[in-house]
């Protein structure tokens, strides 16, 4: 069964019309006709109900439809892979990026290289720093944007995009809230609220309370920092969240306080160096260098 005569048996099913759906193959309706026939000969059974002015599919016909709808989804997706190598390039690259991608200029950097490289598609995955080491692991993506890449193995390879620091945000009536800056130890016996644990973030802020000497009081986790600075706002607690995603949200309503010593992160963009790497990684990589610089 040739695979293009699916491709326009799909056509005709969608219109029902010989006229419409030939004009839109750009072939001949004699010619349809007889693919539809082939069609229907390989399969044993006729397909459509067909009348003078129009073909309706049967129920063989609606039986048929949504695995033919797959073959042709097959094909043109290992049309568009067996091109890219033709061509010499991965057809499509998996990015996977941290959530504050905006406030990190990353998705300039995925725009500017989809810009630049229109032969590559981009596959863009929102992800926190241990998904996306993980993801590496099981080969779901290539490449990806994570904070404070440490004890890396030798097959997984760093490059350093841009930094931030944490801040402690405050109510404006909290009694630090007119410092300059702030120690971690200044703020023992405070109910914290962090973003959720199993994230990078996370165990950023833990760990920094526990390097200056206790353990922190979490009162709330959570997934958006704009819901702790509300609460943060409200008196509920105070956040530790990294500086430049939250700026913005601030709003009058809270204070942002430099903790020091600084406490400072690194975005990085990772990757497997096992193995040769796919000339579209290759090009990212080179892409997100130049842009650092």
């Amino acid at each position: 069964m040739e695979l293009n005569y699916i491709r326009h048996f799909v056509v005709l099913a969608e219109t029902g019309n010989y006229l419409e759906a030939a004009d839109i193959l750009f072939m001949a309706q004699s010619s349809l006709s007889r693919h539809i026939k082939s069609i229907e000969e390989d399969l044993g059974a006729p397909l459509f109900d067909r009348t003078t002015r129009k073909v309706e599919l049967n129920e063989f016909g609606r039986a048929f439809l949504p695995y033919a709808k797959k073959m042709v989804e097959i094909q043109d997706e290992y049309s568009r892979v067996l091109q890219g190598c033709l061509n010499g390039m991965t057809s499509t690259l998996t990015v996977a990026s941290i959530p504050a991608m905006t406030h990190y200029n990353i998705t300039d950097v995925l725009a500017g290289f989809q810009e630049a490289n229109p032969g590559y598609r981009l596959n863009i995955v929102e992800a926190d720093s241990t998904q996306t080491f993980q993801m590496l692991e099981e080969k779901k993506c290539e490449c990806g944007f994570v904070r404070d890449a440490q004890g890396l193995s030798k097959e997984i390879k760093q490059v350093e995009f841009t930094t931030d620091h944490l801040v402690v945000v405050l109510s404006l009536d909290h009694p630090l809230a007119k410092e300059d800056f702030v120690t971690l130890e200044m703020l023992e016996g405070e109910k914290f609220l962090f973003l959720n644990k199993n994230t990078t973030m996370y165990s950023i802020c833990y760990n920094a309370c526990r390097k200056a000497g206790y353990e922190p009081d979490v009162a709330f986790t959570g997934l958006r920092g704009e819901n702790l600075i509300d609460l943060a706002a409200r008196g509920m607690g105070v956040a530790l969240l990294t500086k430049k995603p939250i700026e913005h949200l601030a709003g009058g309503r809270v204070v942002l306080v430099d903790v020091v010593p600084t406490v400072a992160t690194t975005i990085s963009l990772v990757y497997s160096a096992k193995g040769k790497l796919p000339d579209a990684l290759k090009k990212f990589i080179s892409y997100v260098q130049s842009y650092r610089k």
